[in-house]
């Protein structure tokens, strides 16, 4: 029985939802239309920063810079508390989700799905999001705003700390 009713709850809001549109006196039609328009400006206007980003983001690692960040600071991030594996995903997950997908993925088939780097890496991804994409939306769709320069320096602060406090409850309930 409650699956049945269950199944029933999203068409039955959908067709509340358009009996309440459809007996309105307002224009919902063209109200939807005036925003659709508006998404499509703001989705043109992130295409250049959506581009400089990614350029960004194949030149670094086409470079050689992550692994070489890599190799050098494993040790310390080992003495904090971070495991070393999961240190491609923290370092591409500010600049790229399909990156930090893909370092995700690998760390999987690497060191198994039940290893408490997996874990880890899974309580950071389901927790965060990329910093550089979130901003360039925010700013380059706000046209008002003007200082911008403490932005991504607290960002960057708030992943580091969201890093340090996903190890700690990976290991707390691991």
């Amino acid at each position: 029985m409650i699956g049945y009713v269950s199944s029933l709850i999203i068409p039955l809001i959908l067709c509340a939802l358009s009996a309440f549109l459809f007996f309105d006196k307002k224009n919902y039609f063209d109200a939807f239309i005036e925003g659709a328009k508006e998404g499509l400006s703001v989705t043109v206007s992130l295409i250049p920063a959506m581009v400089l980003i990614m350029t960004a983001l194949s030149m670094l690692s086409a470079s050689g810079a992550i692994a070489f960040i890599i190799e050098k600071s494993n040790g310390f991030f080992e003495k904090i508390g971070i495991p070393s594996e999961i240190l491609p995903l923290i370092l591409t997950r500010p600049f790229s989700g399909s990156g930090a997908n893909a370092s995700y993925t690998q760390l999987l088939s690497e060191t198994g799905a039940d290893s408490f780097p997996a874990f880890a890496a899974s309580v950071i991804m389901g927790s965060g999001d990329t910093l550089v994409y979130i901003i360039s939306v925010y700013f380059s769709g706000a046209r008002h705003v003007k200082n911008t320069a403490y932005t991504i320096p607290v960002s960057l602060c708030a992943m580091i700390f969201s890093v340090f406090f996903c190890c700690f409850l990976a290991r707390l309930f691991y």
